[in-house]
């Protein structure tokens, strides 16, 4: 690596719901003795409701995590230059693409109004990776977890999601973007297909990769 590469201080791990992001910031973290930054989805009252019935819970859940996001970032701004990488699950860029495929005109136009109140500010990545997967390899994974209020979303919201995720990178350009067919590896599971990961993430600098495994996940 020559003395001129960027350092790597702002990971994010982004993709659709199911996909594995959070896991593998989580693992990332491990291995590159970093900080993780990441969503409490959990801890938000309004996504039980969504689930059962978006149109009635979509806005407050909606609000809620771009309240928690913001705040968390600001946080995330105002911290020593100095601390270790940091790993996060999002980007605040998200929540906007989250938005506008669960609210309707009137609710956009106001969530709007909130954000540009609320001065959204968020740390520059040095790399985003983009983890891909097709709708029913993102149901298996859901179902695999077991998360409760989870079994309530609909194939129709992860097509929505997903095509809304490729329409997002397919013009992103604010840093380097590592873009990886999470369908055909395993990395929290498998370790070599974790070690093959971890070395793209680790030599990606600039620009635009696609890491696409020739060989099957084995199972």
């Amino acid at each position: 690596m020559t003395s001129s590469a960027p350092t790597l201080r702002f990971i994010v791990i982004e993709g659709p719901i199911g996909v594995g992001k959070t896991s593998l910031a989580r693992k990332l973290c491990e291995s590159l003795s970093g900080e993780a930054v990441l969503e409490q989805a959990s801890q938000n009252p309004f996504l039980e409701r969504f689930y059962r019935n978006p149109r009635e819970g979509a806005f407050p859940a909606q609000l809620y995590f771009l309240f928690q996001r913001t705040q968390q970032l600001a946080a995330l701004n105002q911290q020593d230059l100095f601390a270790p990488v940091r790993i996060a699950d999002y980007l605040i860029e998200k929540d906007r693409l989250f938005a506008r495929i669960t609210l309707d005109e009137a609710e956009y136009g106001l969530y709007e109004q909130v954000y540009a109140k609320l001065g959204v500010t968020a740390p520059k990545p040095d790399l985003v990776v983009y983890l891909q997967a097709p709708v029913d390899v993102l149901l298996e994974r859901i179902a695999k977890r077991g998360i409760d209020y989870e079994r309530h979303i609909e194939r129709h919201y992860l097509e929505r999601l997903n095509e809304a995720y490729a329409r997002f990178f397919h013009d992103y350009e604010a840093a380097p973007l590592l873009i990886v067919n999470a369908a055909a590896i395993d990395p929290i599971n498998n370790p070599a297909d974790y070690e093959e990961l971890l070395a793209a993430v680790t030599r990606m600098r600039r620009g635009r990769l696609y890491y696409n495994p020739l060989r099957s996940r084995t199972i």
